[in-house]
């Protein structure tokens, strides 16, 4: 047999080698993958832990975490440090190969990174030193509206009470520090906030605080229950009604007063640098605010042209703004009684049930309940939001609360929006490491949120072409943040310039539209999630409905989207990809089979 020349036999051997060196480095993969899933799980465990710690929690012998006995330490020497723990961990996670991560590792890493970015940005534009803003109030989430679960528990809160003087402190200090830099909440949209303290100044049961109290298990022997009374009832008296006192002294007489009177993010320290961070942070894009704006517009027209054709439909003999009009003024969109309202919501809850198992292929066991926004804060609140045990619906200023705005604000808030959507997340917590479960990234939970309501028209719940008007001025309000909040914080707009824009484009009524507005001029940013986010499932819908064809089932779809829990947009973006390419399978089936 001839021998091979040196080039031919190279040439022959070659493929072989190729395939060997393919074979040694999928080895090599694989023996990579498992060190670095261990580092990564390693990391993002540790950080979990001790930012629990950090905020006060304890975790109890069946490993869940609970609130312990003190509020966290918020002074600035605390978040200094904390700064320098993520910074490291951050420098830690960068030295992990991420390709040799497994997949569902590389999701949680581009989850781990986007939270310790956001919580690090925050801590290095010491946003502590604002720590509420026209629609969020810290004071007013402290005290838990139900009981818990048993004595233990109790005593925690009580020494939660007792601990409310230093808490406030330190708020207060920190609060000092960025009114002496100009880092402030707007004065502007802070009208008619200190009234939110009064509930906390009064004594006894009429307190907020006393309402876990009220709701103690008959479970405890009475003189336990007797006991932890007198206990917080005395907290209430020495602590809690006199740290409130001193904070709303301080926010009425000393805070208010020194506020600033400029309402752009620009006006800020660093301002262009922190609004940047904002929009990333809130909507996990690499979107520059003057990409938003564009979208912005062309969002608006869009949707201006729908809604036109939706007042057509109506019946109605005029123009847009005659018509803004008539929906603002004519008594029959508004109820007379909150409980008209509330049961409106109900109703159209109940609607939705009904086509719940054509939509999701998942449901969840838990249930929700619809309350009125608690009187204290109902007067600057939102129309609505939704949680795991509970939507709130605004009931005060009824004739500023259209019904023909609550079918989409129901889907929204309840189902299947984010009563919903919390609720599927509790119940497959478990599949997904606690860091994940225990997040909420705003882009994909309010994105979710808005496409719920687009989503109720394939559901049948809208009864009255009103009410899909309705759905069409909460789009376009929400089209409308991109514009607005951009204008603000990026193009120096005026408030006045921002409510009128509002006005033209919305059928929101003024209350609504005047607190949604100090609502973004307090809080830059956050305002962009809805909109980007229901635009990105949108359109991820589109093309799976495009390369799927008959094939295509929106409840797999949907179940994909849940499945994954909050996760950065271009994360979900690139699971749905892959999830059309798979053929558009149901998600859970490869799980259980």
């Amino acid at each position: 047999m001839p021998s091979l020349s040196a080039p031919a036999a190279k040439r022959l051997l070659a493929p072989a080698l190729a395939t060997l060196f393919t074979a040694f480095t999928c080895l090599a993969a694989a023996a990579e993958s498992p060190k670095a899933d261990r580092q990564l799980q390693a990391l993002y465990s540790a950080e979990y832990a001790w930012r629990k710690q950090q905020n006060g929690m304890v975790q109890d012998a069946d490993g869940q975490w609970r609130r312990g006995d003190h509020w966290p330490q918020v002074d600035a020497d605390s978040y200094r440090q904390r700064l320098a723990y993520w910074d490291r961990a951050l420098a830690k996670l960068e030295a992990i190969p991420g390709e040799a991560l497994s997949h569902e590792e590389q999701i949680n890493a581009a989850v781990f990174r986007q939270i310790v970015e956001n919580r690090a940005g925050d801590a290095r534009f010491r946003t502590y030193q604002a720590p509420f803003n026209s629609d969020s109030l810290f004071w007013t989430y402290l005290a838990p509206r139900h009981g818990l679960d048993g004595e233990r528990e109790y005593r925690r809160y009580i020494a939660r009470m007792r601990d409310l003087p230093r808490y406030f402190d330190q708020q207060i200090e920190n609060m000092r520090a960025g009114l002496e830099r100009g880092y402030s909440v707007p004065r502007v949209t802070l009208a008619g906030r200190e009234k939110s303290f009064a509930p906390y100044l009064q004594e006894g049961a009429e307190n907020p605080f006393w309402a876990p109290i009220a709701a103690m298990p008959e479970t405890l022997p009475e003189a336990r229950q007797q006991a932890l009374r007198e206990q917080a009832g005395e907290a209430i008296r020495t602590a809690v009604v006199p740290a409130y006192r001193q904070l709303s002294d301080f926010f009425r007489n000393e805070y208010l007063p020194r506020t600033r009177t400029t309402i752009s993010a620009q006006d800020l320290p660093r301002g262009d640098a922190f609004y940047r961070a904002q929009v990333k942070a809130y909507t996990t894009l690499e979107l520059s605010p003057e990409e938003i704006h564009r979208r912005g517009l062309e969002e608006v027209a869009r949707i201006g042209e729908e809604m036109e054709a939706v007042k057509d439909r109506t019946g109605f003999d005029g123009d847009m703004q005659a018509f803004l009009r008539f929906l603002r003024t004519d008594p029959q969109f508004y109820a007379e009684t909150p409980r008209e309202l509330l049961s409106f919501s109900a109703y159209v809850a109940k609607r939705v049930d009904g086509a719940l198992t054509d939509t999701l292929g998942r449901l969840p066991r838990r249930r929700f309940t619809i309350l009125p926004v608690p009187d204290a804060i109902a007067p600057f609140y939102t129309s609505g939001r939704g949680g795991l045990d509970s939507c709130l619906m605004n009931t005060y200023d009824l004739s500023s609360r259209p019904l023909y705005t609550l079918t989409a604000l129901t889907l929204h808030e309840c189902s299947p929006g984010h009563a919903l959507q919390a609720a599927i997340a509790e119940e497959s917590a478990g599949d997904i490491p606690p860091f994940r479960a225990d997040n909420y990234f705003s882009g994909y939970g309010e994105g979710w949120g808005l496409y719920t309501e687009w989503l109720g028209s394939k559901m049948g719940v809208y009864e009255t072409p009103y009410e899909d008007f309705g759905r069409l001025t909460y789009e376009m309000w929400r089209a409308c943040r991109l514009v607005v909040d951009t204008g603000i914080h990026l193009y120096g707009w005026s408030r006045e310039r921002a409510l009128d824009y509002m006005r033209r484009h919305t059928a929101l009524s003024e209350h609504e539209i005047t607190t949604e507005v100090d609502r973004y001029i307090s809080w830059p940013g956050q305002a962009l999630s809805y909109k980007l986010g229901e635009m990105l499932i949108r359109r991820k819908r589109a093309e799976a409905e495009e390369a799927l064809g008959e094939d295509f089932d929106q409840r797999y779809f949907h179940d994909t989207i849940l499945k994954l829990r909050s996760v950065p947009l271009p994360v979900l973006a690139a699971e749905l990809d892959t999830w059309i390419e798979g053929g558009g399978r149901d998600p859970y089936a490869e799980v259980e089979g």
